[in-house]
Order: C-alpha cells, then sequence, then structure tokens
C-alpha cells in the first residue's frame, strides 16, 4: 500500500518539479504549486492544519525536491516547522513557516510570550512566520512569531542562511511542549540524510547519462574499465545513503532507537557526499564545474548539507559514544538492526 502511494506521490511530485531551475534562491512560482496541492505540509497532521500522511510520505518529497536541487524548503518547513507545532498542538499559520535551529530565552509579560536572543532560520527571507523554540525557565515552549530583523547569509549552494534577530518580540502563538533544540537538531540531521541521498542519487544519473553519451577515441566513455569502476563506486555509495536515510526512517517511525538510525544514516550521508561529489566531478570532467551545468546545483548542496546539523565527524563521535554506554558491541549492532 506505502509502495504504491508513494509512487503516486512521486509522480505527482515529479510532474510539478521537473524543469524547473535550481537557479535564482526560491522559487515562489514551484512553492505555490506545492502549497496548491498540499504537498508542502505533507507528514503534518490535519488537526494542526497540516496534509496529513506520515513520515516516509513527506521524505518522498523531500527526496525528489533534492534530486531536483529545487529551490523550495519543503524539509524546513514540513520537516522541522510542521512537526514543532505539531508537538505543541499549534496550528500552522499562513503562508510560508520555516523553523528556527536555536533556542531563544523568552518571559511572559502581561499575558504574551516575548523572545530576545539570536537564532539560526533557513529561509527566514523568504518566510511569512518562524517556529522558534522560546525557553523560560524551565519550561520550553513553541512559539510563532512574524519575520522581522535578519541578518542574511547563504550557504556553498545559495541556500538562505539568515540569522533573525529577536529583542523583546511577541509571539503571536505559544504553547508548552515536550521537545528540545537536541530534540530538532536530530529531526534536523534526519531531514538533511533524506536531502544528501536525493542529492546523490541526482549525481549518479547524470554520471550515467553523461559517460554514456560522451565519446573518447572512438567510443563511449561507458566502455572504459576506469570509468566503469568509478561509476560502480558511484552507485555503491549512493545506494548506501539510500538505504540509510530509509533505516532511520523506519527506525523513527517506529519509535525503534531513533538516536542511533538517525546518527548511523547522517554519518553515512556526509561520508558519502564527499565521495559521490568527488567521482561525479571525475567522471564529467571540466563540464561539471561550470556554472550552466546541473551537476554544480547537486554538489554544492551535497558539500553543505554535509556541514549542517552535524558532519560525519560529529555524529561518529555520537556513535561510539553509544556503543561505549552500551557495553557491547555486538549488542548495539544487533538491537539497532530488529
Amino acid at each position: 500500500m506505502n509502495d504504491e502511494l508513494h509512487e503516486e506521490i512521486r509522480a505527482a511530485v515529479g510532474a510539478i518539479l521537473k524543469g524547473r531551475s535550481a537557479r535564482g534562491g526560491f522559487d515562489a512560482a514551484l512553492w505555490k504549486d506545492l502549497s496548491d496541492t498540499g504537498f508542502h505540509l505533507l507528514g503534518v497532521p490535519e488537526e494542526v492544519g497540516g496534509s496529513g500522511g506520515g513520515l516516509r510520505d513527506l521524505a518522498v518529497v523531500v527526496d525528489l525536491v533534492a534530486f531536483h536541487a529545487s529551490a523550495a524548503p519543503v524539509a524546513e518547513s514540513a520537516f522541522l516547522a510542521g512537526w514543532l507545532l505539531a508537538q505543541a498542538g499549534v496550528a500552522v499559520p499562513g503562508g510560508l513557516v520555516v523553523a528556527s535551529l536555536d533556542e531563544v530565552e523568552a518571559h511572559r509579560r502581561g499575558g504574551s510570550l516575548r523572545l530576545s536572543g539570536r537564532a539560526a532560520v533557513p529561509w527566514a527571507r523568504h518566510a511569512d512566520h518562524i517556529v522558534v523554540l522560546a525557553r523560560d525557565g524551565d519550561e520550553v515552549s513553541v512559539a510563532v512569531v512574524p519575520v522581522g530583523e535578519l541578518e542574511k547569509a547563504e550557504n556553498l549552494a545559495g541556500e538562505p542562511r539568515d540569522i533573525a534577530v529577536f529583542d523583546d518580540v511577541e509571539a503571536l502563538t505559544a504553547a508548552p511542549v515536550g521537545v528540545d533544540v537536541d530534540d530538532l537538531r536530530l529531526r534536523g540531521a534526519l531531514a538533511r540524510s533524506v536531502q544528501l541521498a536525493g542529492a546523490a542519487r541526482a549525481v549518479l544519473k547524470s554520471a550515467r547519462q553523461y559517460v554514456a553519451e560522451r565519446e573518447q577515441f572512438g567510443r563511449p566513455l561507458a566502455r572504459f574499465q576506469a570509468v566503469q569502476q568509478h561509476l560502480a563506486a558511484l552507485a555503491a555509495e549512493v545506494t548506501a545513503m539510500r538505504i540509510s536515510a530509509d533505516a532511520a526512517l523506519l527506525a523513527v517511525e517506529a519509535h525503534h532507537r531513533p538516536e542511533f538510525a538517525v546518527a548511523a544514516a547522517k554519518a553515512t550521508t556526509s561520508a558519502g557526499a564527499h565521495v559521490v561529489a568527488t567521482i561525479g566531478h571525475q567522471l564529467h570532467g571540466a563540464l561539471g564545474y561550470s556554472a550552466e551545468h546541473h551537476l554544480g546545483a547537486a554538489t554544492t548542496r551535497l558539500w553543505s548539507w554535509r556541514e549542517e546539523f552535524g558532519n560525519e565527524a560529529h555524529w561518529q563521535d555520537r556513535l561510539a559514544a553509544a556503543v561505549v554506554a552500551e557495553g557491547s558491541w555486538w549488542s548495539t549492532v544487533a538491537g539497532g538492526a530488529r
């Protein structure tokens, strides 16, 4: 049933994304198309204004957006902001909503929650509202605020990585929540793992097509053994990235040691990003470095997302700590595989 549903989602979302340019920052027209069809909030419960569906349904959309290098923040909106709102039972506000990646200070005055501090908010400049984790003493709340003062920045792929500045800003709505910033960052690592796997798949597709069409010494590049070996290594890495991301999604949905599974996925996909980008550019030659070629849209995302929410070294350390805490390597691995 899920496989059939996911194929339908892939077909519908793929039709929306096909032919869209990866350049030029935020694609407002694309976001409208995704919003009109409800795909921008897939995986967010209908009770808070989302489109319903499960985590893996949403992951299909996030993977496709990454595969096409589309300028649409579905991961930041549904995967993060929508999830936070659902955890607190707060309705999704109108327009584009994205999540702060940092916790800020809060205090109550006159019956309202007021926020102060600085927080990283990807895509904030294009958003209408920001969802923020706000701490007032021992109580953590999910707060919705309008977009205000920003310090604009971009990652290597040109995606907005803004800093929001809150100076006694009044929340439009707020509610206590049982998650904290560590939970949010774990969720972000899962989102980036899915995105990395999607972008890696795009590199593999491009490389296969290029070496099949490009000729050297009177025959296609794909006929050369060295090229075949590079292509096989690339395919193996992409497969490992996809499997690790899928395993983490299943673990999170099943509530079965999600921290371990997400750590393994982000460590695998971040490490794989370097390998995939390197081999992808080797197979494309100088052509892949030109600004006009679509390969760069995928590889700059790989290099950027590799570092976001912790790179492979960070998550490998987390995995090692988990194994030490368990006291048994075999029980940790076997337990994580059940």
